[in-house]
């Protein structure tokens, strides 16, 4: 768990910013290199369906809640697209700031990435616990 002292080692590398209700963060497939923090307000998380081609809502995230972890661990694209709910303010951690907080403060690299393992591996399992109810039994 991350103390205060560490936080505040991690707060002097994030940015904020700002959103409007119905404004989108970044689309689905977009270049990620940012996670975000959520501050204040709701985000939806969108997705597009193969079948009928319109944006289904996933999720939707609030106060204390992150978005874009992945992009800081791979290269990959964004895996859906955010848009504000209402209004918003979130907090910003770069990839580079990330990856200079790993080389200049391991320990507290260390325990944000541990957090992070922790946060992809619950959401794998709720998408997995979900997708099970839409998936027929094998015969």
């Amino acid at each position: 768990r991350i103390n205060a002292e560490e936080i505040k080692v991690v707060a002097r590398h994030m940015n904020t910013i700002e959103l409007e209700s119905d404004e989108i963060l970044f689309r689905e497939s977009d270049k990620g290199n940012y996670v975000f923090f959520i501050r204040e307000g709701e985000l939806d998380v969108l997705k597009k369906s193969e079948v009928s081609g319109e944006d289904v809502i996933l999720a939707t995230l609030g106060k204390g809640q992150s978005i874009g972890e992945m992009s800081i661990i791979d290269d990959s694209p964004r895996s859906a697209t955010i848009r504000a709910r209402s209004h918003a303010a979130l907090y910003i951690l770069s990839k580079s700031a990330f990856d200079l907080i790993l080389s200049k403060h391991p320990k507290i690299g260390i325990k944000l990435l541990k957090g992070i393992s922790c946060l992809l591996s619950s959401n794998l399992r709720d998408t997995s616990k979900r997708l099970a109810d839409y998936i027929p039994p094998l015969t």
